[in-house]
């Protein structure tokens, strides 16, 4: 297509639609410059920080750290950093055993919430309300009740009969299981409420027609609801794995990354490289490296939920 027949397909403005639109360009500049100047000025910032040793301690500013360039250093140490692969291992567990239970107790929840009974506005205000806590606060309340004097114990001792004194938050193993207990009592309720929103967007009068052609609830649950769930789960999965990966709040108040590096989360482990160690320059690195990562899981995420969607749109009404 030639360039004069390209410009005659454009459509015409009006003078009134195009001052419309300048006033909007007008308008929307100061948001537009905000947003750049609080997301890719730092971004590039950061960037430019990650390619050189600097450091706050050098006595140079930022913008002088090319005196130490040191080009792809810090990206050839992130491969060799066994405390780095250690938490991200332990990240990892964190989220392979909390989001699956996650998923699985707020899908349970929601197709229970999907019918009608008594008390079900009360229940379902009470479902919500541990999503509404301040994730330090409810790091503050596990850390109260996993206490070895704590109301846990005291719990396990009634139903024992016998004295029981067990460190929760002493054992490296019993820390991360409290940890994990505390994320998924927390998050569950978002898991529900997004599976549940999914759920009542199924078409009635399939489930109706389904029904009365003698399906029964497993039936129809496989056949009609899980179908036009899926884009729904991938949403929830993606948000609630990629929130879990950056997993701090909790994790800080209740164990601190401890005892020793036994909960030591990649957030903990960075807050220690820019806190304590200085290594600014290099924690640079490491977040591009995050970044680049979850950026790449959330662009799956999004082609299966791409994916998904046009399965939908193919089913019959």
């Amino acid at each position: 297509m030639s360039k004069a027949a390209a410009e005659s397909r454009r459509p015409v403005l009006t003078p009134l639609e195009r001052q419309g639109k300048v006033l909007g360009l007008y308008l929307t500049l100061p948001a537009q410059l905000l947003l750049l100047f609080i997301v890719a000025f730092p971004l590039v910032m950061q960037l430019y920080v990650s390619f050189t040793w600097w450091g706050p301690l050098d006595g140079t500013p930022w913008y002088m750290a090319y005196e130490s360039a040191n080009l792809f250093g810090n990206y050839g140490d992130l491969f060799d950093d066994r405390k780095l692969w250690g938490s991200i291992g332990r990240t990892f567990l964190i989220v392979a055993v909390c989001v699956p239970i996650e998923f699985l107790l707020g899908l349970g929840l929601a197709i229970l919430f999907a019918e009608k009974f008594v008390g079900k506005r009360v229940f379902y205000s009470i479902m919500l309300m541990p999503m509404m806590i301040v994730p330090a606060v409810a790091g503050y309340m596990f850390f109260m009740l996993f206490q070895s004097t704590g109301p846990i114990n005291d719990l396990l001792s009634q139903i024992s009969g016998a004295e029981v004194e067990i460190l929760w938050l002493a054992d490296g193993t019993l820390a991360m299981i409290s940890v994990m207990i505390a994320d998924i009592w927390q998050w569950t309720p978002l898991m529900f409420l997004i599976l549940l929103a999914g759920m009542v967007g199924v078409p009635e009068d399939q489930m109706k027609a389904a029904t009365l052609l003698g399906a029964n609830a497993w039936q129809r649950f496989w056949r009609i609801v899980l179908p036009r769930m899926k884009m729904v789960m991938i949403i929830a999965l993606v948000i609630r794995t990629i929130e879990c990966i950056k997993i701090f709040d909790i994790l800080y108040v209740m164990t601190g990354g401890g005892p020793g590096t036994a909960t030591k989360s990649i957030s903990v482990y960075i807050l220690d490289l820019t806190f304590k160690d200085l290594e600014w320059a290099y924690v640079a690195a490491l977040g591009l490296f995050i970044l680049i990562c979850l950026s790449v899981f959330a662009v799956i995420g999004l082609i299966l939920m791409q994916r998904a969607q046009r399965r939908n749109e193919t089913m019959p009404a």
